[in-house]
């Protein structure tokens, strides 16, 4: 309740004390009115206090959910992610060998939780360390080329390689941080540098600079003039891309 409902109700109060303590035989509509008026006070009183109480829970309850939602999506993704891995092999093996896979009445192959993820990462890691060798790696760039010029094939084959090739490996692309002026004279976009030159293009001084979306997956690429681009040199490639990302809400250290 704020103050001058307050200094209202006290005033209405006094007044009806007024009343009761007087004796003249006229102030029996006056105390009538009176008692109205304490009536409507009190119910103004009750619904500021029921608007206070449902503004606190809402409060609460959006203070728990920005609490809660980031750790329950990223315990989901995990879980998710884990599954997914987790089904690979037992599902290749179930196409491969069904009769070596033990399968319930319902259709269910029996499976180890867990085994399926360690395996992969095993044979992951296992691909990491032969594709080091000189003889395994020929026969990589052998393989490699074959898919890049098999029709139809090459197309999701390199674009999975090159995405991934983004992130790791010796031809990372995002790992140059920049601001780039796209718009008008003075606003300034989070950007990486794909390409140090657009020659192919035939724009020499112009570089290939890509901008991540906030809050999605995807960005869009521009070719700018190299005058329009500033190195972030003190600002990790990861920062960066959080920063970017999260519309500007994370703290950049």
């Amino acid at each position: 309740m704020n103050e001058a409902a307050f200094t209202q109700l006290q005033r209405g109060k006094n007044r009806l004390s007024y009343v009761l303590n007087s004796t003249a035989p006229d102030n029996s509509a006056q105390f009538m009115k009176f008692v109205f008026q304490i009536i409507i006070m009190s119910t103004f009183k009750r619904k500021v206090f029921v608007a206070l109480h449902w503004r606190k829970l809402i409060q609460y309850f959006f203070q728990g959910l920005v609490v809660l939602a980031p750790i329950g999506i990223t315990v989901y993704a995990v879980l998710w992610l884990f599954r997914a891995v987790d089904s690979i092999l037992p599902n290749i093996l179930h196409d491969l060998f069904p009769k070596l896979m033990y399968t319930s009445e319902s259709g269910e192959f029996r499976r180890i939780p867990g085994l399926g993820f360690v395996v992969a990462l095993l044979i992951v890691l296992f691909v990491g360390w032969i594709s080091s060798f000189f003889f395994v790696s020929r026969l990589v760039h052998v393989f490699d080329k074959v898919l890049e010029n098999t029709p139809g094939v090459k197309y999701i084959y390199t674009s999975v390689k090159d995405f991934l090739e983004a992130f790791s490996g010796n031809k990372k692309k995002f790992d140059k941080p920049v601001l780039v002026n796209v718009d008008s004279a003075g606003v300034w976009r989070i950007g990486f540098i794909t390409q140090e030159s657009a020659a192919h293009f035939d724009m020499e001084d112009h570089m290939v600079v890509y901008v991540p979306y906030s809050y999605a997956i995807s960005g869009i690429t521009y070719l700018v003039p190299r005058d329009k681009v500033k190195p972030l040199k003190d600002t990790s490639p990861a920062e960066a891309m959080k920063f970017a990302i999260s519309g500007g809400i994370t703290e950049v250290d």
